[in-house]
């Protein structure tokens, strides 16, 4: 069987569809036919060449969807591939997976400071793994799962284009709202609305928040934002610094958010965001995902004085994974996930695909081989 993936060849350059010979499974493998896999800002990075350590060639696409097709031999039950729950994958199962894989479990990250995406042996699907080692992205008709990657089963009731209407944005974003302890009736401002800010905003609503507020653009994805629950939208397209300020202080009695999250990947929305989060309030950066330059703040109005709590996050590990699973399929009847997919592109199509998703003209994208 010959395999036909997506190859990212280099920063700047188009991307090339490529075959690959079937692979050989591992004691412990798996190997997936691919139902659909997102397309997200980091590919978008990725194209850019705006992460360190990538070892293009790559296939794209960190958060997929398959079915199983082949399980690796097991002549031990140590061998027998198995679930984030302990239960043994089965043929046809339809299933996700972290995209992280490798975290040798020793270091002081992974032991001691409790931060796995840390870990200096840490890989990941899709970003850090080369084309020459094989299939180990989701833009290609099968993915080759090594041993010991976490495999999440989607439940019966879950679409799995619902789940990847979340992708990697809900897991994301569902790390950034726990680290933001967001309580009942806190207002929450959301900076951003891409999918980890459209999928912060819903999770705030689902935390008990009193009031969400998104801040971002175009206007396709404001639409979706109020589509899922935001109370309020500010378009940053028609607005200023001062006026969002303003704004969000004349919704909160002039106190600013209890919480603001930061999914804009915009290095200025930093300072923006602590200004319009109230005294002694949250303020969680997650969209800083990589080095888009500086920025500056004053640290004594900014920071000291409002007696602010800044915290950083920074990826996600399989809790966040697996809780994203069972979030969107218990709340699938009252959020429509699947009506935030803008479109869906064939292989072929993954040039196409990854151009909308940085002009911004879908709220999300689907390769679907």
């Amino acid at each position: 069987m010959t395999i036909n993936a997506v190859v990212m060849p280099g920063p700047d350059m188009p991307l090339e569809v490529r075959k690959f010979a079937e692979p050989v499974l591992e004691p412990g493998a798996v190997l997936l036919r691919t139902l659909g896999s997102e397309v997200c800002g980091t590919d978008v990075h990725l194209s850019k060449g705006q992460l360190a350590g990538v070892p293009y060639p790559i296939i794209p696409g960190h958060v997929s969807v398959g079915k199983i097709a082949a399980l690796g031999p097991a002549a031990t039950d140590a061998d027998v591939p198995k679930d984030v729950d302990g239960s043994p994958l089965e043929l046809d199962q339809v299933v996700t997976f972290l995209d992280v894989h490798g975290n040798c479990g020793r270091c002081w990250y992974c032991t001691v400071g409790h931060a796995t995406t840390r870990c200096p042996s840490r890989k990941v699907y899709g970003v850090t793994f080369s084309a020459e080692e094989g299939l180990l992205g989701g833009w290609s008709q099968y993915i080759y799962l090594k041993p010991g990657v976490h495999v999440v089963p989607l439940p019966p009731d879950l679409d799995w284009r619902a789940f990847l209407a979340g992708g990697c944005g809900m897991p994301t974003a569902l790390h950034a709202v726990s680290l933001g302890e967001v309580a009942f009736g806190d207002t929450v401002v959301v900076q951003g609305s891409g999918p980890v800010g459209l999928c912060a905003a819903v999770l705030a609503q689902l935390r008990g928040a009193g009031q969400v507020i998104v801040v971002g653009g175009p206007e396709v994805r404001l639409r979706a934002a109020t589509r899922f629950g935001a109370d309020a939208v500010i378009d940053i397209a028609e607005t200023t610094p001062r006026e969002r300020l303003e704004a969000i202080r004349d919704m909160t009695r002039g106190r600013g958010a209890d919480v603001t999250i930061e999914a804009t990947g915009v290095a200025s929305a930093v300072a923006e965001g602590m200004r319009i989060t109230r005294d002694a309030g949250r303020y969680v950066v997650v969209g800083q995902y990589t080095n888009v330059g500086d920025t500056a703040f004053n640290p004594h109005l900014d920071l000291n004085q409002k007696h602010l709590d800044i915290r950083g996050c920074w990826g996600s590990d399989v809790g966040h994974m697996y809780r994203a699973v069972r979030v969107m399929a218990r709340y699938a009847n009252q959020f429509p996930w699947t009506e935030l997919i803008s479109g869906q592109y064939g292989l072929d199509e993954a040039q196409i695909a990854i151009d909308d998703v940085t002009a911004q003209r879908v709220v999300k994208a689907l390769i679907v081989p």
